[in-house]
């Protein structure tokens, strides 16, 4: 079944399966998560739906607007589309008087409504985890790209984690674009596949393993 969510990173901890072994956990925290708007591809030309997750002080003018539309009190910090193409025929758009939202299954969702990790997941099923990296700054070779360094003897002096020769010699005499060298480290988006659900909660997920990013940071899961 389609199923999707936002969320934010919590406790990394460890528990043990059914076969007594220790496995890492994460804690996906997907309280406050809320369906803010349904694209029709006969208005916008694709098939998407919008969440918002995350409270927030502060707003701008226009994400206000938008979620007063949709009866939603909460100032969202985060919102997030999720295309419905691959999906096919399982999600359908429903609307129901002036309220619209989508179907999946039995269940529908409209627009200002909450949702719940409990009306998609359950034990046992496998996810992806999309999220931004932790930045490290600017790092060398050997730290990005785990370049083994200079020698430590024979009369090296300053080059023991220096990146070596970059030239290309005569032809092409160039270096090609991509070539790993020093330079901002993380901060990317990352997506981890394959995520099992160890248990569903009202108020998130517990997958199996680590999912990418700081503690609190934004996720969008996904079967």
């Amino acid at each position: 079944m389609p199923a999707f969510i936002l969320g934010e990173k919590s406790i990394q901890s460890q528990t043990f399966n059914d076969k007594g072994q220790r496995i890492p956990t994460t804690f996906i925290k997907t309280d406050s998560c809320w369906l803010t708007y349904v694209k029709d591809p006969s208005k916008h030309g694709y098939f998407s739906v919008k969440l918002g997750f995350g409270q927030i002080k502060n707003i701008k003018r226009p994400t206000q607007g938008e979620l007063e539309k949709a009866g939603i009190k909460t100032p969202l910090r985060f919102l997030r589309e999720f295309r419905m193409e691959n999906y096919g025929d399982k999600v359908k758009i429903i609307e129901e008087g002036q309220k619209k939202g989508i179907q999946i299954g039995e269940t529908k969702i409209y627009v200002g409504d909450q949702i719940k990790p409990t009306v998609f997941f359950k034990k046992g099923d496998k996810v992806v985890a999309s999220g931004i990296s932790k930045g490290k700054g600017f790092q060398g070779v050997v730290k990005r790209h785990h370049f083994k360094g200079g020698p430590r003897t024979h009369g090296q002096s300053h080059g023991e984690r220096a990146p070596g020769s970059i030239g290309m010699t005569t032809t092409p005499g160039r270096v090609f674009r991509g070539k790993r060298m020093a330079g901002r480290m993380g901060n990317d988006r990352v997506t981890m596949k394959g995520l099992e659900v160890i248990e569903v909660k009202e108020d998130g997920l517990i997958v199996k393993g680590l999912v990418p990013g700081y503690k609190g940071g934004l996720l969008e899961v996904r079967s």
